[in-house]
Order: structure tokens, then C-alpha cells, then sequence
């Protein structure tokens, strides 16, 4: 299906988002307003720029790879808010400006003159993104708060791992990202009331808070019952049969817990009679005999190839899949079927593989328009020019005062 010509570079390539902030938690959400066509204008400090740009899994002496995902479709100036130019500088950007997107320790924005008060006497339609550890109010918001810290006290990591070892950690910043993709889903929502009432606001994500909110009943469970979520691997407690299962030659996920899936799961493996056994006729009772269940299924499914058992699953309409890395991904032909995983062009790099835009739209899709920028500062000119229309002397003249 053909975009339509108004959203061709996305559906919010009428908005401009002004992306303060560093690494992941208000990065990632500025890739997520970028990758559905907002105009984003990442601000870095003259001389140091984002850490992010080193950041990642790289060979030595190369730039980041983490870089070229998280600042896609954004283009990069420099300032420093700690001058008083510097955020004069920024003030006249909010003019035009849809959103402020920043990360840093609540306070810091309004030490500097740029808290919201401020910037929305400046743009009463202006929406101020603002991600933090601990949100921007409560006992906690001064306190620096990562990612892993807001994973533990939104109870994330007690329940990650295996019962036999202390809690784990998920092998992604899952926190950060959680607390991002809350806060584009409240800027979203912030724009939506902006339309009916000319209004901007805050939209205030905290990262505990944004794990939280995945938690499920886990507190609800605790208030009625008294229960506490404990580790438990690679299973739900009392969700059965859901879990990984040795094959022949390697492992496979089978997800065969509703009643009806259940039913096609025994026709599959032979075993017609037990959705009437008393120990797994409902729900219910295969969670009270859940190890024995694993146990059954994984010995049928050692007898056979991870192939055949997907095969068989697919046969029957039983969800299972195999776990997969990068180089499965890179081969699966519904990802290529999909295009869930797309070729980019990086200056440095070349032919770039990276994950695409998610989700899909069918009338206005998203997409990745521009690499990341490269250089510090690479979009100075081009943003101050056309924006604030400074001339090349008070280009120069902001560059000797090292406020870009």
C-alpha cells in the first residue's frame, strides 16, 4: 500500500521534538518519535556529546553500534545549556518546538532557567517530556535513579532468574526502555488533548513507575492473598504446559496452555485421552501437576527433531517456536517476509543490518529516513540557519564563546 503524500515521511513529520538528555531513557523515545517521521533535533554539549556514541559492543577504535540505532532519523547540534546564551539559544528554539525531550536528575532544567514554567510562558502549546529514575515529584526525584535501580524497585528483577540464584538482570536495558516507550505513549496522548484544547503539558515517566506497570497482579495478588512472587526460570507458576523443552538437537518453546490449544497439543503427541485426565482437565490442574506435564511433553519432544516438533506444532495449531539469536533472525523468512530486520547506509560502517520501525501502519507508515549523525555538531549550520536564521558571523561568533 502506497503512504499517503501528506504523511510520506511519516505521521508526525509535522512535529519537532528537541531531544536534551543522554544514553538510553529519553534517547529512545526521541528513536521512537523519529522513527514515525517527528523532525528530531538531538542537543549535545560542545566538545562531549552523548555517551551513547561509545557505547555498545564495537571492535576496537570503531564507533559505537549502538549509536547508529538509538539516533537514527535525528540530526545533532551542539549547546550548552550551562551558559546563559547557550540557553537563550535553546529558548528560541522552543518557539517552534512541539516537544522538549529531556532525562536528566529533576531540577536540573529549572537551574537552568528552562523548566516548564518557563519554556511554556514561551509556548503554551509546548509538551515537555520528562524521564527520570524516581518521576519528577515524591521523596525519591532528587536522588540519581538508572535504569537497573527503577528494574528492582518496580519489582522487576526479584522475579528475573532462576530460584536457585540470587535475582538476574535481562540482558537489555529493559527499564530505560519501558520508561521511554511509556513516555512517547503519554506525549502522544499530551498532543491528542493539545488538539482539542491548544493546551501543552508535562508528561512526567518514571522508570519505576514504567516497570511497574508490566508487573501484572503481582501487588494485587500480594493485597488479597498475601502471595509474593518468587523466581521461577523459565516458567509462570500454574501456566501449563508453557515452557522450553528439549528436542533431539536442540530446544523448543511450546505454549500450549488454553484449554483448547491443550486438546490439539495431545492429538499432536499422541495422547487424545489426557484433556480428560483428572490431572490436566482445566487449567487449574495442569498448574498443580505442572512439573509432571513438562516432564511427559519433554520426553516426547526428546524424540524428536526441534524441525519436526515445530512442524508437528504448526500441523496441529499449537504456538511454539524456537529461541533465537541474531544470526536466526538474520536468516527467518518472516523476518525477511516482514522486513522486520532492514539494510541502512552509515558513513563509516557501510551496509548497516538494524531492526526496523515497529509497529506497522498501513496509511501513514514510519521508517528509517537518515543515518545517525556522525559528527558533533554535524547539523549546527543547517538547524541554526534555518531555524533561528543566524548568519555565518554569529555562527562563528557562538562557536569562539563555545556555546555551540
Amino acid at each position: 500500500m502506497t503512504a499517503d503524500p501528506q504523511f510520506k515521511r511519516g505521521p508526525l513529520s509535522d512535529l519537532r521534538v528537541l531531544e536534551l538528555g543522554t544514553l538510553l531513557a529519553g534517547p529512545f523515545c526521541g528513536q521512537l518519535l523519529g522513527d514515525m517521521g517527528a523532525e528530531v533535533i538531538k542537543i549535545e554539549p560542545p566538545g562531549q556529546g552523548d555517551p551513547m556514541r561509545a557505547w555498545g559492543r564495537q571492535k576496537a577504535g570503531e564507533p559505537s553500534l549502538w549509536w547508529p540505532v538509538v539516533a537514527r532519523n535525528k540530526k545533532a547540534i551542539t549547546l550548552d545549556m550551562r551558559q546563559a546564551e547557550g540557553q537563550s539559544v535553546f529558548k528560541e528554539l522552543v518557539k517552534s518546538a512541539d516537544f522538549v525531550l529531556e532525562n536528566f536528575r529533576p531540577g536540573t532544567m529549572e537551574k537552568w532557567g528552562c523548566g516548564y514554567e518557563e519554556l511554556s510562558k514561551i509556548n503554551p502549546k509546548l509538551i515537555m517530556i520528562r524521564v527520570s529514575g524516581y518521576g519528577q515529584t515524591g521523596p525519591y526525584s532528587h536522588q540519581a535513579g538508572f535504569g537497573a535501580i527503577g528494574e528492582a524497585m518496580g519489582g522487576l528483577r526479584y522475579v528475573c532468574g532462576d530460584p536457585s540464584t540470587p535475582p538476574s538482570r535481562m540482558g537489555i536495558s529493559i527499564g530505560d526502555e519501558l520508561a521511554a516507550t511509556f513516555a512517547c505513549l503519554g506525549a502522544l496522548s499530551a498532543l491528542h488533548y493539545r488538539e482539542k484544547t491548544g493546551r501543552g503539558q508535562i508528561v512526567d515517566s518514571a522508570i519505576y513507575e514504567a516497570v511497574l506497570a508490566m508487573m501484572e497482579s503481582l501487588v494485587t495478588e500480594f493485597d488479597k492473598t498475601g502471595y509474593i512472587r518468587e523466581r521461577t526460570g523459565a516458567i509462570l507458576p500454574n501456566v501449563a504446559p508453557s515452557n522450553v523443552y528439549k528436542t533431539s538437537d536442540g530446544l523448543v518453546l511450546i505454549a500450549g496452555n488454553q484449554d483448547t490449544v491443550f486438546g490439539r497439543l495431545c492429538e499432536a503427541m499422541g495422547q487424545p485421552e489426557w484433556p480428560k485426565d483428572a490431572r490436566f482437565v482445566n487449567h487449574q490442574a495442569r498448574g498443580a501437576n505442572q512439573k509432571l506435564l513438562d516432564g511427559l511433553i519433554e520426553a516426547w519432544t526428546q524424540t524428536l527433531t526441534t524441525r519436526e516438533v515445530l512442524d508437528l506444532m504448526d500441523k496441529f495449531g499449537v504456538p511454539s517456536g524456537q529461541i533465537y539469536r541474531a544470526p536466526e533472525m538474520l536468516e527467518d523468512p518472516h523476518f525477511k517476509a516482514r522486513e522486520a530486520i532492514v539494510k541502512t547506509q552509515h558513513p563509516y560502517f557501510g551496509e548497516l543490518r538494524m531492526q526496523n520501525v515497529a509497529p506497522k501502519l498501513s496509511e501513514s507508515p514510519g521508517g528509517i529516513r537518515s543515518s545517525a549523525p556522525t559528527e558533533l555538531g554535524e547539523h549546527n549550520d543547517e538547524v541554526f540557519s534555518r531555524l533561528l536564521g543566524y548568519d555565518a558571523a554569529r555562527l562563528a561568533a557562538l562557536r569562539a564563546a563555545k556555546v555551540i
